[in-house]
C-alpha cells in the first residue's frame, strides 16, 4: 500500500504518515491467511420470506401469521425474536420442528396511534439450529452452542392502512410526538404468552367458527328430536288403530261362542213347556173319557 501512495505525483509521506499507513490492515481482497467464516443457510422454509404485513385499523390488535416449514430430515430448533417485544405478543416465540412438519406462528400488533415513519423500523428475526440428539434444555442450549451454528432469517414489518371506505379515526397518528432515536437494530424475545389473549383476532375467528358450528349442530338435534317425537306419536297412534281393530273380531268371537250356550236352555224350556201342554191335553182326554163310560 505505502509503495501505491509513493508512485503518486506530488505525493510524499512524512516519516510518521509512513509508519501510520504501515499500521493500517490491508482491506482488499481476502486472503487464506485472513479468512471470514460465511454464514450458514436457512435450513427452514419461512413465509412469507421478506416482510409480516399488518392491516389497520391499528386501534385494535392486529394479527398476522408466520409459517415454518421443516423440509429436512433433522430436527430444528427455533427462535422468534423481534425489535419492538413490548409492542407484539408472538406464539408460539420458541419451540422444536420435526422433520417435514408445518408450524404456524401469530404475531399480534398491539393497539398504537400509527405513524407511518415507522413502518419499517420494527423487524423481526427467525433463529434457528440443528437440534442435538437425546435430551437438552431448549433455554440453556441458546446460550451454550456457538453462534457460528444458528441460522437465522430477518423479516421487516409492513403497516398498511386499511381501504378508505373503512374508519380510521382511530388509526390518525401524532406528528407532534417524540419517535425513540434507534442507534442499531437489536431483537429480542417477544413476552409470551400474550398479555391478552382474547385480542388475537386468529383466535376469535376459530372461536367464532366453533360457536356458528355449535349452533348449527344444535339445530339440527332439534331438528332430529322434533322428527323423533313425530315418530314416536305415529307410531303410537297405529298401535292404538292396531288395539282397537282387533277388538271387534274379539266381541264377535264371544258372540258366537256364548250362542251354542243359549240356544239348549231354549230348547230346554220349550220342551217343558211341551210336557206341561201334554199333560194338561192328557187330563182333559182322561176326564172326557171317563165322563162318557159314565152316561
Amino acid at each position: 500500500m505505502l509503495e501505491n501512495l509513493n508512485r503518486v505525483p506530488g505525493l510524499e509521506l512524512k516519516p510518521f504518515l509512513r509508519r501510520k499507513v504501515n499500521s493500517f490492515p490491508y482491506c482488499g481482497e481476502l486472503s487464506s491467511q485472513n479468512p471470514v467464516m460465511s454464514k450458514q443457510e436457512q435450513i427452514l422454509i419461512i413465509e412469507p420470506q421478506n416482510e409480516l404485513k399488518f392491516v389497520g385499523p391499528f386501534s385494535v390488535p392486529v394479527t398476522s401469521f408466520m409459517k415454518l416449514t421443516n423440509p429436512s430430515e433433522h430436527s430444528v430448533c427455533f427462535k422468534i425474536k423481534t425489535t419492538a417485544p413490548k409492542k407484539y405478543c408472538v406464539r408460539p416465540n420458541s419451540g422444536v420442528l420435526e422433520p417435514k412438519k408445518t408450524v404456524e406462528i401469530a404475531v399480534c400488533l398491539q393497539p398504537f396511534e400509527y405513524d407511518p415513519s415507522e413502518k419499517n423500523k420494527h423487524k423481526f428475526m427467525v433463529q434457528t439450529m440443528i437440534a442435538p440428539e437425546g435430551e437438552f434444555n431448549m433455554d440453556s442450549l441458546w446460550k451454550d452452542v456457538s453462534p457460528e451454528k444458528f441460522m437465522d432469517s430477518k423479516l421487516k414489518c409492513v403497516f398498511e392502512l386499511p381501504p378508505p371506505t373503512e374508519t380510521l379515526q382511530d388509526a390518525t397518528s401524532s406528528s407532534n410526538e417524540e419517535k425513540p432515536k434507534r442507534t442499531g437494530t437489536t431483537f429480542r424475545e417477544s413476552p409470551f404468552p400474550a398479555q391478552n389473549p382474547a385480542a388475537y383476532q386468529g383466535e376469535l375467528a376459530k372461536a367464532a367458527s366453533e360457536v356458528k358450528f355449535l349452533r348449527e349442530e344444535e339445530s339440527s338435534l332439534r331438528q332430529e328430536n322434533f322428527q323423533l317425537k313425530e315418530e314416536i306419536l305415529r307410531l303410537r297412534r297405529a298401535a292404538v288403530n292396531a288395539s282397537s281393530g282387533t277388538s271387534a273380531p274379539v266381541a264377535s268371537m264371544t258372540t258366537v261362542a256364548a250362542s251354542p250356550v243359549t240356544i239348549p236352555m231354549f230348547y230346554l224350556i220349550l220342551a217343558m213347556g211341551a210336557v206341561f201342554f201334554g199333560i194338561i191335553i192328557g187330563k182333559f182326554i182322561l176326564i172326557g173319557g171317563r165322563s162318557k163310560t159314565g152316561t
